[in-house]
């Protein structure tokens, strides 16, 4: 039987919690299918919580052959669809209240606070911290999106209202089209203009949100249904049987995650990398083997990075034909149009060369950028659904066979190899700073600049601040490097890495060259 979609509604008084709930129900009307709503409202301008339930029918009136169905008039703990909420802590209270279900829920969430009266009477700091109430909201949703929604209505300059509804269509949680949406909210007024852009902007937010996670579960998750299964099973016997039962279950996953990326061969080098990581850590005595562990994840991630060749593979995978069917809920008989957009430039043309030739072509695009040009790329939009776009995806993914061939491959296993030589150096001498060494590897992540500077970072931790120049105490390092990953974490700009570098005694990263371009302003009159 088919059911409705439940949807609690959180708000402060006076935040336009009763406008979202309206605007609501006329877009599920303005598409046809059946809605209703119900309010509890609280004491109003800002003093109090305000909830609004409503509950739309999935199936629009044309294929109900004049039936109604019965909705409900309050929600069910644990049979809540979503729950949308403009305060993070209004959000674990509900939660609280047994509404949400990690199984079925989908919680939308700001991430700012409105302090409740006792934490404003604590002498000092009595506010409460956001870690335990964002665990709250992971542990207890199916999926969540938390986003700074007061920069976005300060953005846009509308209400909080008009965000939670962007971020409603943006998770794709009801079967309409954002046309409904921006109908009902379109207008000549200054005001409604303000509710498109803020619309637009959490639309825009939990998009990329959805994006990156089913990114991250594609990339982390098997998609073979071999994979299913346990991870112990996918390790061959020969291969468990040299490392502990403890390594094994994440040990199997990265197995067949790098068979799949370049085969069994591949496959081999990362096990004899890391049956070297144990052998250096063989005096410690430890059954544990945490360096061992700690690399297994960190090291299988870094040997299958991300290039053109392992992005055409993901892309023209039947599974993600199958994802993306089940998201836009196609049925038997519907046209389904799938278009990837690509924009190649030329360092991942150069990855694919060998490094003579890389070299050049990279030269030749750095002196376009000293000329004042942009740096050359390819933008692409290839049709998943046709054949000729499937077949390109296809056969760029087969150019896996040539990987090792290109300046890429061997630039990163390069790479690599020094990052586990520090590794068994500094393990022998001190497993604690081995361990902290192995932690480094999650400075690898992401691709292009990203990936680069996290490289470029690693690096120099490695040859400043433990390597043979380092003028950091060998007791102190283990400390020192700990605290200077968690720097590099922090920021994307590297601030605070260059500071906790300078505290430790080692240097501050080196100033990269960028061009200076010089533009002629066209308004300036010729004199």
């Amino acid at each position: 039987m088919t059911q409705p979609i439940s949807i609690l509604l959180c708000a402060l008084g006076g935040e336009g919690g009763g406008v979202l709930a309206d605007w609501l129900v006329d877009v599920a009307r303005h598409a046809g299918h059946p809605a209703q709503a119900t309010s509890i409202p609280g004491v109003a301008q800002r003093t109090g919580a305000t909830t609004y339930y409503l509950e739309i029918y999935p199936l629009p009136h044309s294929q109900l052959q004049g039936r109604l169905p019965v909705l409900g008039l309050n929600p069910l703990p644990g049979r809540l669809d979503a729950l949308v909420s403009s305060e993070l802590l209004e959000t674990a209270r509900q939660i609280g209240n047994g509404l949400a279900s990690a199984d079925r829920t989908l919680v939308i969430s700001a991430s700012s606070r409105a302090l409740t009266t006792a934490e404003k009477m604590t002498m000092g700091d009595g506010r409460r911290p956001e870690g335990p109430l964002l665990d709250v909201v992971a542990a207890h949703s199916q999926r969540h999106h938390v986003m700074d929604m007061a920069s976005l209505c300060q953005q846009s300059g509308t209400m909080v209202s008009a965000v939670m509804l962007g971020a409603i269509a943006g998770s794709g949680l009801l079967p309409f089209s954002r046309a409904h949406y921006e109908a009902v909210l379109e207008g000549p007024s200054n005001s409604a203009k303000a509710s498109l852009r803020g619309f637009a902007l959490a639309f825009d937010v939990v998009t990329r949100q959805r994006e990156q996670a089913q990114y991250v579960e594609q990339v982390m998750k098997p998609a073979a249904p071999a994979l299913s299964h346990s991870a112990s099973a996918a390790l061959p016997a020969d291969v468990a049987a040299k490392f502990p039962a403890e390594l094994h279950p994440l040990m199997g996953l990265a197995h067949q995650r790098l068979v799949e990326y370049q085969g069994p061969a591949y496959a081999r080098l990362y096990v004899q990398r890391l049956e070297r990581l144990m052998s250096a850590e063989a005096s410690s005595k430890d059954d544990a083997h945490p360096v061992t562990a700690e690399s297994t994840r960190w090291l299988a991630l870094w040997m299958a990075f991300d290039d053109i060749i392992r992005v055409a593979d993901l892309k023209s995978r039947a599974s993600r034909w199958d994802r993306v069917t089940q998201e836009v809920k196609a049925k038997e008989g519907d046209v389904l149009k799938v278009y990837d957009h690509f924009k190649p430039g030329v360092p991942e043309l150069a990855a694919l060369l060998p490094q003579g030739l890389a070299n050049k072509l990279l030269r030749w695009d750095r002196a376009r950028v000293a000329r004042g040009q942009a740096p050359w790329s390819m933008p692409l939009k290839v049709a998943r659904h046709a054949l000729w776009g499937m077949a390109s995806l296809r056969l760029l993914a087969s150019l896996r066979v040539l990987r090792p061939l290109g300046s890429r491959y061997a630039t990163e296993q390069a790479l690599i190899e020094e990052w586990l030589g520090g590794i068994e150096a500094a393990t022998r001498l001190s497993p604690a700073l081995g361990l902290e060494l192995a932690r480094c590897g999650q400075l690898i992540k992401g691709y292009g600049s990203t990936n680069e500077r996290g490289k470029d970072n690693l690096l120099h931790i490695l040859r400043h601040v433990c390597g043979p120049a380092s003028q950091v105490p060998v007791a102190e390092q283990a400390e020192a490097v700990a605290r200077i990953r968690q720097a590099a974490l922090q920021d994307e700009a590297g601030q605070a890495l260059d500071q906790a570098l300078l505290q430790h005694g080692a240097p501050a990263r080196p100033v990269k060259e960028q061009p200076v371009l010089w533009m002629k302003n066209p308004r300036l009159k010729k004199v």
